[in-house]
């Protein structure tokens, strides 16, 4: 090219070569390979030689044992080793179509991931790289037992490294490459687990906003990463999305919420929003109040927290357990679902959305329809008791009191009053907030409450009473003396015990007068608030309640 470029004249010739692969360093190797200059390979610079090798036909067609010749069987002892693997698969990125129409990057992923998924502790391939000198993140790293505080390493073999010892050198790649490697160890049988831990690994370490006030603590010691564009950052996020293994619990819903949230902030697509929703929702039993307190983002934003996408997340919990809900819709309203020494994933679900209705019913921007919405997406069979709901609508009551009176009566028909402990029918019969056909009801199952726990202590008097009578009979048989003694003073017990028992089944008809009437009082409703007061003294509730609390 020089001859024929060299002008007449005499002057130097100045030639341009872009279209080298490697650039200057690769072409500089090539010219020194032909003259006959000892050069070095090794696992950095043999990818982008013997690419420059290919480009300028340094075949056998002209010598024997040429640099395509040298370059392809060092390649092939390169690829026997795992640290050496990665450094020549991260050396392709740089020439990356020459390499792949070479086949160079397909053979180093196929030798990575078949290593990956082999068992370490037989093959003992040597992890280096990033992994040999870097701690580790999380459990599951095998180099994390033998990394000191200082950095300096050992050189053995990790002949008890766990099954994940890779992922840490395979953060570092190109996110395409990085992909291709993913679903090659996928195919190879790699655990869903393992795969599932390099992802989360990777995305902590490429998203800072993830790992929250703790990224600092656990990145990777030595490395500074630059700050990617937002732009950069929601096209990794969504292609780890999109690797996240389908079975469930292999992530936890903790970091699928995180990385939901981190969607919403970069304005990801939806459908990787609707992928991250739909996950979180088959396990959101596991879900904790502070990972659904998810701040809500827009221009158009009108509550404090996202309760559209707590109750998407909740419509997709339902609808994958629909043999529950109809399961537990046949239970008598009596029996409770969460009967079990372990609570159902409904009743735990269930739970959860009380608590979180109960944080974010203060406030005064959350409209009545999706307070009734999220209310309502979890089914009633669920509560085993009404009191978390109760909670959540007596904190909503509070934060909105321009409620009008039908408004009231709207949302506290989502209380079952049979499903109230007695201290919230307590706390509710004296809540101004509630509407009077709600309080009746309470005042009602209150004096249901307690009629059953009387009635209960009756049955355990006659009980004790009926176990004594042997006793007496056998005390006669012993000595006549002692018998009579022992009657006189058992006379003198029943007759005080029977008193006992006549007061308080005459106490039993006086509750059952008044549920009587309360009964005929319920459908007489409709009349003013300040009919209450008479009411209340017709009944003596008040009088009634705070007796049997003092008795208490």
């Amino acid at each position: 090219m020089i001859s024929e470029f060299r002008s007449e004249d005499g002057k130097a010739c100045v030639l341009h070569l872009h279209d080298i692969p490697g650039g200057a360093k690769a072409f500089e190797l090539a010219a020194k390979f032909c003259y006959d200059i000892r050069i070095e390979l090794n696992a950095t610079n043999v990818v982008p030689v013997r690419c420059a090798a290919e480009h300028l036909l340094m075949t056998e067609d002209y010598v024997g044992g040429n640099l395509i010749t040298r370059t392809d069987n060092f390649l092939g002892e390169v690829l026997g080793s795992w640290k050496d693997t990665i450094k020549a698969l991260e050396a392709c990125e740089s020439v990356l179509p020459h390499a792949e129409d070479l086949h160079i990057v397909s053979r180093c992923i196929n030798s990575l991931a078949s290593k990956a998924c082999s068992d370490p502790s037989l093959s003992a391939w040597p992890v280096g790289g990033h992994a040999a000198t870097k701690s580790s993140q999380g459990s599951g790293s095998c180099s994390s037992s033998r990394t000191p505080w200082n950095g300096i390493v050992t050189r053995e073999a990790p002949t008890s490294a766990l099954a994940d010892w890779w992922y840490i050198d395979a953060s570092f790649l190109g996110l395409p490459l990085f992909k291709r490697l993913i679903l090659a160890m996928e195919a190879k049988g790699m655990k869903p687990e393992n795969v599932a831990e390099a992802l989360i690994y990777s995305a902590k370490r490429s998203l800072p906003g993830l790992s929250g006030g703790s990224t600092a603590a656990r990145m990777t010691p030595g490395i500074s990463i630059s700050a990617a564009s937002e732009s950069e950052q929601r096209v990794f996020l969504e292609e780890i999305v999109d690797l996240l293994p389908m079975n469930k619990g292999v992530i936890s819903t903790r970091f699928l919420l995180r990385l939901l949230r981190t969607a919403m902030i970069l304005r990801a697509s939806p459908s990787c929003r609707e992928n991250l929703e739909r996950r979180t929702g088959a396990q959101v039993e596991e879900a904790a109040l502070e990972d659904l307190l998810i701040p809500s983002l827009g221009p158009s934003v009108e509550t404090l927290y996202d309760v559209d996408c707590v109750q998407r997340i909740l419509v997709h919990f339902m609808q994958l357990n629909q043999s529950a809900v109809t399961s537990s819709a046949i239970v008598d309203e009596g029996q409770s679902i969460t009967s079990s020494s372990s609570p159902t994933p409904m009743a735990m679900v269930a739970r959860l959305v009380d608590v979180y209705l109960a944080e974010v019913a203060a406030d005064v921007n959350l409209k009545l329809h999706k307070f009734l919405s999220l209310a309502s997406a979890v089914s009633d069979y669920a509560r085993p008791l009404d009191d978390g709901i109760y909670r959540a609508i007596d904190v909503y009551l509070k934060s909105h009191p321009w409620l009008t009176e039908s408004e009231r009566e709207q949302i506290c028909q989502l209380i079952n009053c049979q499903k109230l402990s007695l201290e919230a029918c307590t706390h509710a019969a004296q809540n101004e907030r509630l509407p009077l056909r709600l309080v009746v009801q309470v005042l009602f199952f209150e004096q249901l409450h307690l009629r059953s726990s009387i009635a209960g202590w009756l049955f355990v008097s006659d009980r004790v009473e009926n176990s004594q009578a042997p006793h007496a009979n056998l005390a006669l048989q012993k000595s006549s003396n002692v018998a009579i003694q022992a009657d006189i003073s058992e006379e003198q017990e029943n007759d005080d015990h029977h008193v006992d028992v006549d007061d308080m089944r005459s106490q039993v008809l006086e509750l059952e007068k008044e549920c009587l009437s309360m009964k005929q009082e319920i459908g007489k409703l409709g009349k003013p608030r300040s009919s209450w007061n008479i009411f209340s003294r017709k009944c003596g509730f008040g009088v009634k309640s705070q007796s049997v609390a003092g008795g208490k």
